[in-house]
């Protein structure tokens, strides 16, 4: 599976350098989170994935939805590969920059973000920082996720929804935090008076997440 992407890379690259990989929502494509990249670290490497699929009505998609019926919201197969393909891209891309393991982060919005839980969760030693922005934990694809303390303890949580979210209700983000407490994950899990969508309060404080 081929996947396109737009790179901003700082001045200077180190193997210390800082990389944060993006993953953009249903409908949507890699202009989007890349549309944050002039207030994010500059000397971080921002790489910003576009989703291999089509959607029916333009923008691209990491696996169909079915809108008519709950338990089509997710095409396990198609996310599972779509999974597959970012972590091949991720490594490929950090070797060919001669990245280090540690300064790895990871954000995903909506469908994006549903794949940045199972991601972070399943392969925890890749990644530092980690960003869920409206979405959820999705069982269908948290079947392997590490359990285990201690490999968990590295990593960092900036959880947020919109409260009159009418995509994806409160309450399916609300079990991400559950599942991060759960699992003693340091996570911030952080509800705003908005939509399907990330409001100016929101981006500061993921902003501030950021550049701590």
């Amino acid at each position: 599976m081929e996947l396109s992407y737009l790179v901003r890379e700082p001045e200077h690259i180190t193997s210390e350098t800082p990389i944060l990989f993006m993953l953009h929502g249903y409908g949507s494509n890699e202009e989007d989170l890349f549309s944050f990249r002039d207030t994010l670290p500059q000397d971080w490497l921002i790489v910003s994935f576009r989703a291999p699929l089509n959607t029916p009505y333009e923008g691209y998609s990491w696996y169909d939805i079915n809108f008519n019926n709950p338990d089509e919201f997710i095409n396990p197969d198609q996310a599972k590969d779509a999974m597959n393909a970012i972590l091949k891209y991720i490594v490929e891309i950090k070797q060919r920059y001669g990245l280090n393991a540690g300064n790895t982060h990871l954000a995903g919005f909506s469908q994006g973000g549903i794949l940045t839980y199972a991601l972070s969760l399943t392969n925890p030693q890749l990644f530092h920082k980690v960003i869920c922005m409206s979405c959820y934990p999705e069982e269908k694809i948290l079947t392997n996720i590490v359990k285990d303390k201690k490999r968990l303890e590295h990593l960092r949580f900036f959880v947020s929804h919109g409260t009159d979210d009418a995509v994806i209700p409160l309450d399916w983000a609300r079990k991400g935090a559950e599942l991060l407490y759960n699992l003693s994950c340091y996570f911030t899990f952080r509800e705003y008076m908005s939509g399907h969508g990330v409001n100016q309060k929101n981006y500061m404080d993921l902003m501030d997440f950021l550049n701590k």
